[in-house]
């Protein structure tokens, strides 16, 4: 009898280990394509819109956004951009996401306008589009402005719609520790 239960212990031990590990840790790949080391999350961070668009439809109508940093290393030459990709539902269409001043993020300490830039082309994107009729674009970062996000208790993502008005969509997860994990992985740090 008692070996069965020590196998059930060492079971359980084994899957609880396995469940604590985050679906968003980052992670380091080489592109065969140009030799140059990416630095991603392992999935994207997932934002919804706003409780107004909650309480009307149900989740699988509502658009969604999506936003992951990205470090591009070309022998040892870092740059830094933010991967936004937003997947349309019924509730609302946003603008063209390319456009100057379409995006913007809040933070606790005010918004961090994006830039759009032209990604490296790579062998294999970063992250890869949920719905292949979203859209999606690459802004830049730097250094400082990583910190500023994982230092801020609030990140939204303010997308300029179609019509001229805008939608406002929030994280489903802590992102200050997503993101501190990930500049720790990428070596940067205050230390």
């Amino acid at each position: 009898m008692r070996v069965p239960l020590i196998s059930i212990l060492l079971l359980v031990a084994v899957l609880a280990g396995c469940a604590g590990q985050s679906s968003l840790k980052p992670v380091e790949v080489l592109d065969d394509r140009t030799g140059m080391t990416v630095g991603a999350l392992k999935e994207p961070i997932e934002l919804v819109p706003g409780p107004q668009s909650a309480l009307t439809l149900s989740r699988k109508h509502m658009s969604f956004a999506y936003l992951g940093p990205v470090e591009w290393n070309r022998s040892g030459t870092l740059s830094y951009g933010l991967w936004v990709h937003i997947a349309p539902g019924v509730d609302q269409q946003p603008g063209d996401i390319h456009a100057p001043s379409a995006l913007t993020l809040v933070l606790d300490d005010g918004p961090l306008p994006l830039t759009l830039i032209d990604a490296p082309k790579l062998g294999a994107d970063p992250y890869r589009q949920v719905v292949s009729w979203g859209q999606t674009a690459y802004f830049g970062l730097d250094v400082e402005s990583l910190r500023r996000m994982a230092a801020s208790r609030k990140l939204a993502l303010e997308v300029r719609a179609a019509a001229g008005s805008s939608a406002t969509f929030s994280p489903t997860s802590d992102t200050g520790a997503i993101l501190t994990q990930y500049l720790r992985s990428r070596g940067i740090t205050d230390d």
